[in-house]
């Protein structure tokens, strides 16, 4: 609990967008905004991953998938959509949240998330990871 409390007090603090602790250490943090951070934690530290804890501004099913492919084991999220969440359960990945929403929104407000769109209707993480892997 307490790399999730870690890490959460930095996203708060710091202003970043997200922020990963493992055993009290910080693997990453960015302030970009997006999927992009994470997609770029799981590129470069890939199986360092496993049991860390994230925190994260935006959690939707995007996002959900890559920490189930991952393999963390807490998740933050300022923002959590019931999609997200459904993921994160699924995977039996303990989340807290302070605002659920029912889908994330596009930066305008007027649609879905393109990335929550892409990876709508994966049948596992890794097939999530891929999708997201080749918009980038």
């Amino acid at each position: 609990m307490l790399d999730l409390e870690i890490a959460k007090n930095l996203l708060k603090k710091n202003k970043d967008s997200l922020v990963i602790v493992k055993r009290g250490k910080v693997l990453f943090e960015t302030s970009s905004p997006g999927i992009r951070g994470l997609l770029t934690a799981v590129e470069e530290i890939g199986k360092e991953l496993k049991d860390a804890a994230v925190a994260d501004k935006i959690v939707g099913e995007a996002a959900a998938q890559l920490c189930a492919y991952s393999r963390v084991i807490r998740v933050f999220a300022a923002t959590l959509s019931q999609c997200g969440k459904d993921v994160l359960d699924k995977n039996n990945i303990r989340c807290e949240y302070e605002n659920m929403v029912p889908h994330i929104l596009n930066s305008m407000k007027t649609d879905l998330c393109p990335f929550e769109k892409l990876v709508s209707g994966s049948k596992s993480p890794e097939e999530a990871f891929k999708r997201l892997k080749q918009s980038a």
